[in-house]
């Protein structure tokens, strides 16, 4: 079975992002009819109403032409929102300085929950300060992780 998401993303990749817009992840949701495709995207400063309806305008055109979702769908363009999902090791060097919410795959000092500033992200280890302490998690197991938004 074709993982429609991924087919998605290797196909809009080169169509998004020019002029600064990353494409930052596919989401595709097969259950409800009709089924909904996802594309989130970013660039520095935020995307506006103007780069969401350019990015679904092109990615329309080309999913029709590909013609690969077999079943009636949405298509959706949005910014990841202010506590952005990071994916990408090059998500963890974009937000250095940050604050994020780790969750991990297993058990690190005694933990799978984190929340604190990245401090450095290089050679697949996140360094992540919490409460005057470091924490070393390797990106392989990170599950989920996060901007944290600070409301003032």
């Amino acid at each position: 079975m074709m993982d429609v998401a991924a087919h998605a993303e290797g196909l809009l990749r080169d169509v998004v992002e020019f002029d600064g817009v990353e494409l930052v992840y596919v989401e595709y949701r097969p259950e409800g009819s009709p089924s909904v495709l996802r594309i989130y995207i970013d660039k520095p400063g935020g995307v506006d109403l103007q780069d969401c309806e350019r990015v679904s305008k092109q990615a329309s055109a080309l999913l029709d032409e590909e013609n690969f979702i077999l079943h009636r769908y949405v298509l959706e363009v949005s910014s990841p929102g202010i506590e952005r999902p990071l994916f990408k090791e090059a998500d963890y060097r974009r937000f250095v300085g940050k604050e994020i919410r780790v969750i991990t795959t297993e058990t690190i000092e005694n933990r799978r929950k984190f929340t604190g500033l990245i401090r450095t992200f290089s050679e697949g280890i996140l360094k992540l300060e919490f409460d005057g302490e470091t924490y070393q998690i390797p990106f392989s197991k990170i599950s989920k992780a996060n901007l944290v938004h600070q409301f003032k």
